[in-house]
């Protein structure tokens, strides 16, 4: 089976973001089939391209063909810029989904224009088309505060669009495969796989003392590895912070690993408000990033206190922490909370509530056996529930089990809607 595989914002182990779609690529190739992976050249995605240019890039990555686009894209980027980067990658995607040789398309958001190639090619085609969604759109950027009328009921045709040329889609949490049913068709056949420990990489004897600077022997330091984005909502842990300062406490520090739109405004406001123990560190390749992981005194799971999220989000810094073994500090309902207060793999607390933000800290920074008893339970989760390796081999079966040949396919996914 030859797979045309759509993911904008493809990272590999080199590179320093999430890389799930370079697992599942792996895993195709491993059964015997054949993936060409389009995506955005950017710095952080390790692929080793050009990121400026008009020509796209052709090179093979372990195995996989990887067609990469100069259309580098960055969270800091303002939203006529990204909007113009996700047009530009669609229109390009299409392109290719006319003239590209393959059986199956499989497209995977954020973000949502991802889909445009997919259903061209449903269409235009008759190839099968497997949609995962990664973030539920437009119900994520009106949960943020998005307004424009038109920018959200373009997104909702879209979206119903998606879901309705789909033979099968993949949701990434419970929240976000309840909302493909509440807009697909009742007969799509939907998946929830989640993100996943890399329990190879992330290894809780790769802990050794951390060399950040700022960072004294016998610190326990609270880590953030991830996007510093609007929805990461980062101010509450240094609302935490000063509570800390106030309190006098010179033992717990913050380390911020990543980059985002928001992270020159919380170093200026950490600056200006005196929170020396509020650390800033550049994005880390994923190969590094497992040692300090598991370095940390434990992992901080955060997000702004919008509903959308409790139940519509896979971070993969939460399986990262799982795997690395350290304690998960989580401040936002949802699955996730109920799982780390289930399975004892570390502390929630209430969003909103510094005091109680600080406190958990505290109590974690004093109690260093409980601390190693909620890591290893966050690893025999990751071990039993999460790893990858097991989800990347559901992921090939859904695709092998739905895709079919394009013809069988498309007249399955007739018959479901009664065409």
């Amino acid at each position: 089976m030859k797979v045309l595989y759509f993911h904008q914002h493809f990272t590999t182990p080199r590179g320093a973001s999430g890389t799930r779609s370079y697992e599942f690529a792996r895993a195709l190739l491993a059964k015997g089939h054949s993936v060409t992976m389009v995506c955005g050249a950017s710095a952080l995605a390790g692929l080793g391209v050009p990121v400026e240019g008009r020509r796209w890039t052709r090179v093979t990555v372990d195995g996989v063909d990887v067609l990469a686009f100069p259309l580098s894209y960055s969270n800091r980027d303002g939203l006529v810029r990204r909007a113009w980067i996700f047009l530009s990658f669609a229109l390009r995607s299409i392109w290719l989904a006319l003239r590209e040789d393959y059986d199956v398309v499989f497209a995977t958001s954020t973000p949502l224009t991802v889909a445009l190639p997919g259903i061209v090619a449903r269409w235009f085609r008759r190839k099968p088309f497997i949609f995962e969604v990664r973030d539920l759109w437009p119900d994520l950027p009106r949960a943020l505060g998005m307004t424009n009328p038109v920018v959200l009921g373009g997104m909702s045709l879209l979206e119903w669009c998606a879901y309705r040329s789909s033979v099968a889609a993949i949701g990434l949490s419970p929240g976000i495969a309840e909302g493909i049913r509440r807009r697909a068709s009742a007969t799509l056949p939907i998946a929830m796989i989640p993100n996943g420990c890399d329990l190879d990489l992330f290894r809780p004897e790769l802990r050794r003392p951390l060399a950040l600077e700022g960072i004294a022997p016998g610190d326990f330091v609270a880590g953030f590895t991830g996007a510093h984005g609007v929805a990461n909502g980062l101010d509450a842990v240094l609302d935490a912070a000063a509570v800390l300062v106030r309190r006098g406490d010179r033992r717990i520090k913050f380390a911020f690993i990543g980059d985002g739109k928001q992270k020159d405004g919380l170093a200026v406001r950490a600056h200006r408000e005196g929170l020396w123990n509020c650390l800033f560190f550049p994005p880390v390749p994923k190969t590094d990033l497992a040692a300090v992981t598991a370095s940390l005194g434990c992992g901080l799971m955060i997000l702004k206190n919008v509903p959308a999220f409790y139940d519509g989000t896979s971070p993969n810094k939460f399986f990262d922490y799982l795997a690395a073994g350290i304690p998960v500090l989580n401040n936002y309902p949802g699955w996730l909370a109920r799982l780390i207060q289930s399975e004892g793999c570390g502390i929630v607390v209430a969003p909103g509530d510094p005091e109680a933000f600080a406190d958990a800290l505290q109590g974690m920074a004093r109690d260093a056996g409980r601390c190693v008893e909620m890591g290893e339970a966050g690893r025999r989760l990751g071990e039993r529930e999460f790893a990858r390796q097991e989800l990347a081999a559901k992921f090939v079966e859904w695709l092998e089990q739905h895709a079919g040949r394009p013809g069988e396919a498309l007249a399955g996914a007739r018959r479901a809607e009664g065409g």
